[in-house]
């Protein structure tokens, strides 16, 4: 099974650009690759920040273009979002009685969790009792069952001080209560910080996917909310996606950059003995 994860596209940034908006110009190869390289997959994850600025036109117009993709579409909010304009572009989104748009389903033996990390008027994540108690059941009902988390903020510090939240923040150890004693949680996929990073939460493998809308600078030095420096914050590095490999007993992430690029080898005569012996002498 392959789960395609987009995340952060942010359309509507510039909602009077045209003929369109940067954000929609990227989406759009993004959405183009994904739909024509030559791994199928299963669904695709929209992980938050859809939009920009939460409103209807921006969920519309991404709805209409992710018409086109052949496989399930499973959409998450993010903190420029807001679930009313989400769920009116996707109704078929699902979400919990209590308001929150999560869900746990088993795809081929992977129980596929999507979390909520929604405060409206809040940059940074949330996670309240009442969805720390949600995750802890359903991590409790599929103690057996291998399992992916998504979720929109990362709840880890990434070095990059003005996205990062404080380690101990309320939301974050409401997580970590959640996920304490689940072996069976394999990996957390996370977006938001729009770069790609590597790590772990509670000893569970952690990674962020880059961002489909421009990326945000990699600079770690101490930044102060008195002091404009001039430093890059936003760059226009080549949008990124992930395909999320799951074999039945280990999940897999891989992550490809958008851009134009020159094929060096194609698998031809001349590169089949090549392959052969690859192939041998794994036995």
């Amino acid at each position: 099974m392959i789960i395609a994860q987009l995340t952060d596209i942010h359309i509507g940034f510039e909602p009077e650009a045209r003929p369109e908006e940067l954000n929609g110009q990227r989406f759009r190869a993004t959405l183009d690759r994904l739909l024509k390289q030559p791994n199928t997959p299963d669904m695709l994850i929209c992980s938050g920040d859809i939009t920009d600025r939460g409103d209807e036109e921006s969920f519309r117009k991404t709805a209409e273009l992710l018409a086109e993709c052949p496989f399930p579409v499973h959409m998450m909010v993010g903190n420029h979002d807001c679930r009313e304009g989400l769920l009116a572009a996707f109704p078929d989104t699902l979400r919990g009685e209590d308001g929150f748009i999560h869900s746990a389903v088993e795809h081929q033996g992977l129980l596929v969790v999507q979390l909520d990390t929604l405060e409206p008027g809040r940059h940074g994540g949330a996670f309240c009792t009442g969805r720390r108690d949600w995750l802890r059941a359903q991590l409790e009902a599929h103690r057996d069952t291998p399992t992916v988390i998504f979720m929109h903020h990362p709840p880890v510090v990434s070095g990059i001080k003005w996205m990062d939240p404080r380690a101990d923040e309320q939301w974050i150890l409401n997580l970590a209560a959640a996920l304490e004693g689940m072996s069976q949680v394999q990996a957390i996929h996370c977006g938001h910080l729009h770069r790609q990073i590597v790590t772990d939460f509670c000893g569970i493998p952690l990674s962020v996917t880059p961002s489909v809308a421009p990326l945000v600078a990699m600079d770690m030095r101490p930044i102060s909310p008195d002091k404009p420096d001039g430093r890059p914050l936003i760059t226009t590095e080549p949008p990124r996606y992930a395909l999320h490999h799951w074999d039945g007993e280990r999940l897999v992430s891989h992550y490809e950059t958008v851009s134009d690029w020159e094929v060096l080898a194609f698998y031809g005569p001349h590169l089949q003995p090549m392959i052969r012996d690859m192939e041998r002498e794994k036995g």
